[in-house]
């Protein structure tokens, strides 16, 4: 049934659009009169160059109401049904109710659900139909040491070039790409950069993947970034596969790298542990179809399955803004069918896809689970990281990008929801804390594992101590980094935090807590994993008064007649009393009055009468400091 908005408009009643004879020809819709005109159906998305032509109208009349609602959009820019719906109100239009059909004008194949389904399907990521799950390809990140032939060990293995191409030889970007093996058995690999300027996109790509592959150069060892790289994929809980590269070079020494690799805490096979180790070569292509053969025994093992028939949900890799195309992201499909055509949420960005793209710069229809693709349409650059989700329509997904920024800027202006021992008890209490997760400095190796043993006594049945990374030096931002993308607090012992670290830590709301005494250290987390961490009690100065006259009431009791000279005398405060600049007593404020009336404060340049608890032997002259105890919280970073 037709339904009108027209009683909304109050005192000003439907108006006619406002066409100049000759300057619009609205196609095939004949000009009528709104008020001549039935309802008019409207789909679930509109140009405003097709909205003009089906009210018969000239778009300059569009584009104006859209500006009188805070939208400024451009006359093939695409608007939702609801806005237009009340743009055609305004000009004087009856709008019909909405029909399945308009919910989601797409076809069949690649079509949006209706409005309600879309709000079902979007809150239920758990429910899947298990005879619609199918073997998908494994997501593999390829991390390690600046130089030790990450990208080039890719090229060996898809038979490119991109390393010749790259400024230094260093990735500067994330990239995604699929390989076939000879048994037709897809692999997607992620490229991540191995320098410590990338480290927070480094972060970012353990989180999507399956299987980490960490490249050691056998001539090389065991370098900091490898460590990093470890702490990356263990955070993300990740199985590892070595790729021990350079072996073809004379000075490799391949005992050493197990070894220094089980100092680390990643055992391989050979030395009786679980983590295989492959020896490559990139530059003579030696053992790189083992390299294969293992990524894919180990992805059998984890079963990996996916639904290709439900709508796509995926991780952003990279995006960037194009001049000539617009924002350009790149996303792993994880799960579902991302579609072209499909409206999609990532992050605090929305759009319609206008067109996908393969790993290879080739327009493909759709992209399926565990599939690289690049994905045009937009409307805003989004977040390395951010979740893309398929929605039903346009209004979804402005409401949800709506909401996410309302919360964003929620979280903002209060607490930080990151890991901090002051609220670890009450998510024990609450069921949602399993493990402290830990990055822990100090000044030397002998500190680091005094404290790594006397943490690990402290573990419960409520939660375990996990130390994701321990190091020498200072903390530094990719500390910080490693703590933001694992949940993760920072303690530091005998040593300093640097000026960008301190920053970042303040900037992400990671708790960095500095020590210079073990058993503090353990004392602390030993009190937060039993839920009775104390803040810290400090004295605050609230102010000082001089005593230009003494009062005396009764036998015993004195009051100061005294005027404020700075800051604030709080009634339930403590007092000093100095004299001849010594303090001769420390006592507690008992009254504080102005005039007759008993007051909670006095403040600065104000006259009052101030009684102490216990002190009588005031004079003249003498001063009075105001002082409180407040509890504050025991983050030193």
């Amino acid at each position: 049934m037709a339904r009108s908005r027209s009683g909304t408009r109050g005192r000003r009643g439907p108006r006619k659009p406002q066409r100049r004879p000759g300057t619009f020809t609205p196609g095939a819709v004949q000009v009528v009169d709104p008020s001549e005109r039935g309802a008019i159906e409207l789909p679930g998305t509109i140009t405003v160059k097709e909205l003009a032509e089906l009210l018969g109208t000239n778009p300059a009349d569009i584009i104006r109401e859209l500006i009188k609602s805070g939208i400024f959009a451009t006359i093939n820019q695409l608007i939702d049904r609801d806005t237009a719906s009340l743009v055609a109100e305004e000009l004087g239009y009856e709008v019909a109710e909405p029909t399945a059909a308009a919910a989601g004008d797409e076809d069949e194949e690649g079509g949006a659900a209706p409005a309600e389904a879309a709000k079902e399907q979007l809150w239920d990521e758990t429910a899947e139909d298990e005879e619609s799950l199918v073997d998908r390809a494994p997501i593999v990140t390829v991390m390690g040491h600046v130089d030790h032939g990450k990208t080039s060990l890719l090229d060996a293995i898809r038979s490119t070039t991109v390393a010749a191409g790259e400024r230094g030889g260093i990735t500067q970007h994330i990239g995604a790409s699929e390989v076939t093996t000879k048994d037709g058995k897809r692999v997607v690999f992620l490229d991540t950069p191995g320098h410590e300027a990338f480290t927070s996109m480094r972060a970012r790509g353990a989180k999507v993947t399956d299987i980490a592959v960490i490249v050691v150069a056998a001539d090389d060892g065991v370098m900091p970034q490898t460590l990093e790289a470890i702490s990356h994929a263990k955070a993300a809980k990740v199985p590892l596969v070595i790729a021990m590269n350079k072996i073809d070079k004379a000075d490799a020494n391949q005992d050493r790298v197990k070894t220094e690799l089980a100092e680390a805490g990643v055992v391989v096979e050979d030395y009786g542990g679980d983590t295989p180790l492959v020896p490559v070569s990139a530059r003579t292509g030696q053992g790189i179809n083992e390299l294969l053969e293992i990524i894919l025994l180990v992805a059998d093992l984890q079963e990996l399955k996916a639904n290709p028939k439900r709508d796509a949900i995926g991780t952003v890799i990279e995006a960037r803004l194009d001049k000539g195309r617009g924002p350009v992201a790149t996303v792993i499909v994880q799960t579902g069918t991302l579609r072209v055509g499909d409206v999609v949420v990532a992050g605090n960005t929305f759009g319609k896809i206008k067109a996908l793209e393969n790993s290879a710069g080739k327009r493909v229809p759709k992209a399926g689970p565990a599939t690289a693709a690049v994905i045009l349409g937009l409307s805003d650059v989004p977040e390395a990281g951010d979740v893309l989700r398929v929605v039903g329509d346009v209004t979804i997904a402005r409401s949800q990008v709506e909401q996410r920024r309302t919360a964003a800027a929620a979280q903002a202006g209060g607490a930080s929801g990151r890991a901090t021992l002051e609220d670890l008890y009450k998510q024990i209490q609450a069921g949602q804390a399993k493990e402290l997760r830990i990055i822990l400095k100090a000044d030397v190796s002998g500190s680091l594992g005094a404290i790594t043993n006397a943490l690990g006594q402290l573990n419960t049945d409520e939660v375990k101590i996990n130390v994701l990374l321990e190091a020498n030096g200072d903390i530094t931002d990719n500390d910080i980094m490693l703590a933001t993308a694992s949940n993760a607090i920072v303690v530091g012992f005998n040593t300093g935090i640097t000026d960008t670290a301190r920053r970042a830590a303040e900037a992400e709301g990671v708790d960095v807590r500095l020590y210079d005494i073990i058993y503090k250290l353990t004392d602390d987390i030993d009190a937060a994993l039993k839920g009775m961490l104390e803040p810290e009690i400090v004295e605050v100065v609230e102010g000082r008064a001089e005593v230009r006259q003494i009062f005396r009431v009764g036998k015993t009791t004195v009051i100061a007649g005294c005027y404020v000279t700075d800051g604030r005398i709080v009634r339930t405060g403590g007092a000093r009393v100095y004299r001849g600049g010594k303090v001769i007593a420390t006592d507690k404020i008992d009254s504080l009055r102005r005039f007759r009336d008993d007051v909670r404060e006095v403040a600065s340049n104000f006259e009052c009468g101030i009684g102490l608890a216990g002190y009588n032997d005031l004079e003249e002259g003498d001063i009075i400091e105001c002082f409180t105890q407040q509890a504050r919280s025991r983050i030193t970073g």
